[in-house]
């Protein structure tokens, strides 16, 4: 039997650096929920970021989490928080939680603990917001030093936007997101002059519940699946349409799942993409177990944020550093 735990739940707020654009709106601050579990000797902690596109909200998902309070009171543990709550943001930050306990109490890293090889660091994609394509180019040019740079699109304009950032980045490597913004119509006009420009990969160009016709297409831009996967259970539904999956913890519903989906995923033949909501340090910690060897990584959060949480991961321009176990695991 475990140990009794006792939970405590808050909402915190982030600036963003600026304002960070997708093509479903604008943000200049962040609202994520924190949780901690606590053994009495030994704390866990975990972030979520709830998201309006899945229907969460930050009280929604804090409801839901401390209404498993009497739970872990009778000894809930990770294993079985699988099957007790959805893949989501309210199960991504009590399975964080827990493995930040379980390294604690075990007194070795999280990686150790997962079984995994040690962490090396990671190359992260920086996202460009948004915007007119002349500020994309001057955004793209104060960037130009990384090597690889992600570009957020959003239908009518988006060749001039792609065509100014790579003038203003002339040898950093691209991958688009479309944030589910084009018709298929789309994808074939543009996907030709976007393989010209360099752009690698583009994420969700379709709706998530409209992307039937990227199996009756030639993808000669391959296509990530992000809105349409979420955990296991999604691979189903995306073999012949798409070339790649982004894995995010708060979809996956935590460390658990996503490193049990980023092994079905490649045994499927699919490239992976670990990605993360806007989100800080804490939330990309344990994404960082999952991005290790993944052909794309986008783990930029706190690099969009003004402030980020104390022992905050390091990173040297797009080199992502390991965790401090400070921070989490």
């Amino acid at each position: 039997m475990n140990p009794a735990l006792s939970l405590a739940v808050t909402e915190e707020r982030f600036p963003v650096a600026g304002a960070f654009t997708i093509s479903r709106g604008s943000r200049t601050e962040i609202r994520v929920v924190t949780v901690e579990l606590s053994d009495g000797t030994f704390r866990g902690r975990g972030e979520c970021v709830p998201y309006a596109r899945y229907g969460e909200t930050v009280e929604g998902v804090a409801e839901t989490i401390r209404s498993l309070e009497d739970d872990l009171r009778r000894g809930l543990d990770r294993v079985a928080l699988q099957s007790r709550l959805p893949a989501g943001a309210a199960r991504n930050g009590l399975d964080c939680a827990f493995w930040d306990l379980e390294a604690k109490r075990a007194g070795r890293p999280a990686w150790q603990c997962a079984g995994l090889a040690a962490p090396l660091p990671v190359e992260t994609a920086y996202t460009l917001s948004l915007d007119t394509p002349e500020k994309m180019a001057d955004a793209a040019s104060r960037n130009a030093g990384r090597p690889l740079l992600k570009v957020k699109l959003g239908g009518e304009g988006d060749l001039e936007r792609i065509e100014a950032v790579r003038a203003g980045a002339p040898r950093a490597k691209i991958i688009v997101d479309a944030n589910e913004g084009w018709t298929v119509e789309q994808y074939l006009a543009l996907a030709p002059t976007l393989v010209r420009l360099g752009v690698a990969l583009v994420e969700q160009p379709l709706a998530a519940g409209n992307d039937s016709a990227l199996a009756e297409i030639e993808r000669i831009l391959p296509v990530c699946a992000d809105e349409s996967c979420h955990d296991r259970t999604s691979l189903a539904h995306l073999s012949g349409k798409y070339d790649a999956v982004n894995i995010k913890l708060d979809k996956t519903g935590g460390l658990t799942e996503a490193l049990a989906l980023r092994d079905e995923a490649i045994g499927q033949g699919f490239d992976i993409m670990v990605g993360c909501m806007l989100g800080t340090s804490l939330a990309m910690a344990p994404a960082f177990l999952v991005a290790q060897g993944a052909p794309y990584v986008d783990l930029d959060g706190p690099l969009l944020l003004a402030s980020d949480r104390d022992d905050p991961i390091r990173y040297e321009g797009s080199l992502m550093q390991a965790p401090d176990t400070a921070l989490w695991g």
